[in-house]
């Protein structure tokens, strides 16, 4: 054994999956929701140019040896590649943190980025077996990608499409090596300091979920104008304040029913609805069931 089995728990594979595409690419997501620092090991089975992306907190990556590894924080990534079919990622996520993994097949990352003889990604470097390791800064705009991959939600099939769309939108600024690449396009996201009022005003709404304060009140307390705040939140997170804040409640309420410690109603007034049969017609619109049958099912389990 190249690591310590007792201290590295394995995971459940199908629990981290946020979306797959057969023989091109998947996309794994490690959460650490405890108060404690986590210690996952994840096998792969494959050949795949990996890319990592610390979304919160820091992280630390090790490859079969705890002594092969790369530490990462919000501001950089990790690309990686070794020919071994068989892998074990040794992950160390801290309290609150959350890890991206991008896994892309070589025969589909070759065909992305070779465009008749023009190669936009030296891949002779994958030729020679040596396992390739290199850290990157990530500008403003990957940020913006990665966060929209997983806070848009949408309906059936139409969410694959969009999950699609922006993986292929990341990997493009990902490669792209023109000196606009760390720029802003948006004009609403100009700097760091934008980014940290978009996301205080996101802590901000969860924060008091029953009672949210309004667009206006919001605006004051994290000092951006209401069009900034408007405009700089829905691509950062990929949509409205209040929706963004409804997706929240509903989804923090199904947690809530899975815990099985408080009743329908308690819940509805917890996440903000002093009518329950206003929350249960928003959780079966989300989640096709009432909080009900949700329980029931969940108890049978």
């Amino acid at each position: 054994m190249n690591f310590d089995s007792s201290k590295y728990k394995n995971i459940d594979k199908s629990s981290v999956v946020f979306f797959s595409e057969k023989e091109k690419f998947s996309l794994l997501r490690f959460q650490n929701k405890s108060d404690h620092v986590d210690f996952t090991n994840y096998q792969l089975n494959g050949n795949y140019i990996q890319l990592y992306f610390s979304l919160e907190k820091n992280s630390k990556v090790a490859f079969n040896m705890e002594h092969c590894a790369i530490s990462l924080s919000p501001e950089d990534s990790g690309l990686i590649y070794f020919k071994d079919t068989i892998m074990n990622l040794l992950l160390t996520i801290a309290p609150q943190g959350e890890l991206l993994v991008l896994l892309i097949s070589v025969p589909h990352f070759h065909s992305l980025f070779s465009q008749k003889d023009d190669l936009f990604f030296n891949f002779n470097k994958l030729k020679g077996g040596r396992p390739i390791i290199e850290e990157k800064a990530v500008g403003m705009s990957i940020k913006m990608v990665l966060q929209q991959v997983i806070s848009k939600k949408m309906h059936g099939s139409i969410q694959d499409l969009y999950t699609k769309g922006k993986i292929y939108e990341l990997l493009s600024l990902y490669f792209d090596s023109s000196e606009e690449n760390d720029s802003e396009h948006c004009p609403f996201m100009a700097n760091e300091e934008t980014v940290a009022q978009i996301k205080k005003a996101k802590d901000i709404v969860i924060e008091n979920m029953a009672h949210p304060p309004s667009l206006e009140e919001l605006s004051k307390a994290v000092g951006l104008n209401i069009k900034k705040l408007k405009m700089g939140f829905k691509d950062f997170y990929g949509m409205p304040v209040f929706t963004f804040l409804l997706n929240y409640k509903l989804e923090h309420s199904k947690k809530l029913l899975e815990e099985n410690q408080l009743n329908v109603s308690e819940i509805a007034l917890q996440v903000g609805y002093s009518n329950s049969s206003h929350f249960i017609a928003a959780f079966k619109k989300k989640f096709n069931t009432t909080p009900k049958q949700f329980t029931k099912k969940n108890n049978n389990a």
